[in-house]
């Protein structure tokens, strides 16, 4: 484990919107604060933008595509190359950073996200090259299709881990040949603007453009701008929603990763000591705020009361505190309004007859007071029409569902609105494999969880979204468009 990181705040009194190359302030002259979620303290102002800033944005990013979406691939590879250089080489910052704007603790930054982040960019500087299209002979004439650039894209991430998800869209949307404008959210978007900051130098002006703000006054603008040719989204369902008739308005192609209640299903031959790590990893990572977390854990009846006894026993010496010191495995949620909506399901928990088994409120000390701080939450008895198992929560909070029969198990794993993960845990690879097909998610995770792969699709389905992230395909049918082209070598048809 890295020793402990210092504490001093590494960021700028303010930020500026990125634009065209340069820091500019809001034409609205507004800002907002950043909070440390562990301490209540102000790290620094940030512009709050509107439809304006946007209109200058992907003005910006328009007049840069005209040189850019031209650019070889090869010059992009080695930008994305460079990308992925500098964030590993200041990975300690980056982490720091990470951790004081979101309030996760130093080691998931540290240790996932930057590594995840580096490996990402040179896994799509490769793609790169792969954006070759393909001769098909027809009798005596020749189809060429090719994968060309779209122009303008509009990005818009959430605030539970700021670089992966800006990994997650700016390296795929480089890679074909985009140029972007990206809305980060307001909750966690310093550690977002150090790192344009850092790779500035390594695009032309105009490629990579950042406006900060609120959703209804720069999200909303951004997705609906006519000059953007397509809006990635990560965030909650209800603003997916939003998202689609604002890009119906210009009829432009979306892809939109939402929520999440995947289910953690145990079997009885599991390694049971291994599967209680992936459950308190569960709960800890990103504090429970995670689209994919298995917040459905699924026990078969025949070791549910020892799972149950161990599970708790584990959540209880969960290590809450400090998120920059690298023994802590809990920190806090990002922010008031998060921890209140947490506290609220967890008393809604209790009003529907699920048993606390543990935690359940604020942990006590001095220490804790300003943050937004919740104990690892435990429910059991939880029966999957409750609301705490259809509906998402996003804090550090599991539902303990107990099962006997494998079909009425599938059933219930997918009995939910949403299908993007699920894990599964067991000997029997078998098994595995066959209840993994069965499962309606766009990502399933054997004996591991949150087991993300570059190359691996990452989406959901049904209302977790459409569209992939992290692999090939996503440069290649998401940030790109198919044109064929039919060369007439025959005779005319008369």
């Amino acid at each position: 484990m890295a020793e402990a990181k210092p504490k001093k705040n590494p960021f700028q009194q303010e930020y500026g919107h990125f634009i065209g190359g340069e820091w500019v302030a809001s034409e609205s002259g507004e800002t907002f604060e950043a909070i440390n979620p562990a301490t209540g303290e102000v790290l620094a102002r940030v512009q709050a933008g509107n439809d304006r800033d946007v209109d200058r944005a992907v003005k910006a990013a328009q007049e840069a595509f005209a040189t850019w979406g031209r650019t070889p691939a090869a010059e992009r590879e080695q930008i994305l190359l460079e990308i992925a250089n500098r964030l590993e080489k200041r990975k300690e910052q980056f982490a720091l950073m990470e951790t004081l704007g979101n309030g996760k603790p130093i080691r998931e930054p540290l240790f996932f996200d930057i590594p995840f982040c580096v490996d990402h960019y040179r896994y799509f500087a490769a793609t790169t090259r792969m954006l070759n299209g393909e001769t098909i002979p027809v009798g005596d004439d020749v189809v060429l299709i090719y994968h060309e650039p779209l122009g303008v894209v509009g990005q818009i991430i959430p605030w539970n881990a700021p670089l992966a998800m800006v990994a997650l869209k700016l390296a795929p949307a480089l890679a074909a040949g985009n140029t972007v404008v990206l809305k980060p959210a307001e909750q966690a978007c310093l550690s977002v603007l150090e790192f344009v900051k850092e790779i500035s130098d390594l695009v032309p002006r105009g490629v990579i453009n950042v406006v900060t703000g609120f959703g209804p006054t720069a999200g909303a603008p951004l997705a609906r701008h006519p000059g953007v040719n397509k809006v990635a989204f990560t965030g909650e369902t209800v603003t997916g929603r939003l998202i689609i008739q604002y890009t119906s308005e210009n009829i432009v192609p979306v892809t939109l990763e939402l929520g999440g209640k995947s289910p953690f299903i145990v079997f009885p031959d599991c390694d049971l000591d291994q599967t209680i790590e992936g459950l308190a990893l569960n709960l800890c990572v990103q504090a429970g705020q995670m689209c994919a977390q298995g917040s459905r854990v699924f026990v078969h009846e025949d070791i549910y009361d020892t799972f149950v006894e161990k599970a708790v026993d584990r959540a209880r010496r969960i290590r809450i505190g400090d998120p920059t010191d690298p023994q802590t495995e809990l920190g806090p949620l990002v922010s008031q309004e998060q921890l209140e909506k947490v506290l609220n399901y967890i008393e809604i928990g209790q009003q529907e007859g699920a048993k606390l088994l543990c935690g359940g409120g604020r942990p006590q000390g001095e220490q804790f007071a300003k943050g937004f701080y919740v104990e690892p939450t435990l429910f059991g008895e939880v029966k999957n029409s409750m609301r705490i198992a259809q509906e998402e929560i996003f804090g550090p909070v599991l539902g303990i569902l107990r099962w006997r029969d494998y079909d009425r198990l599938i059933e219930e794993a997918n009995d939910v609105i949403y299908g993007l993960a699920a894990g599964i845990w067991t000997s029997n690879l078998k098994l595995a494999h066959e209840t993994a097909r069965r499962l309606q998610a766009g990502m399933v995770w054997i004996n591991r969880y949150y087991n993300f792969k570059s190359g691996a699709p990452i989406g959901g389905y049904k209302k977790s979204g459409f569209g992939r992230e992290a692999a090939l395909e996503t440069v290649k049918y998401h940030y790109s468009q198919t044109k064929s082209v039919v060369l007439a070598f025959g005779e005319p048809h008369h």
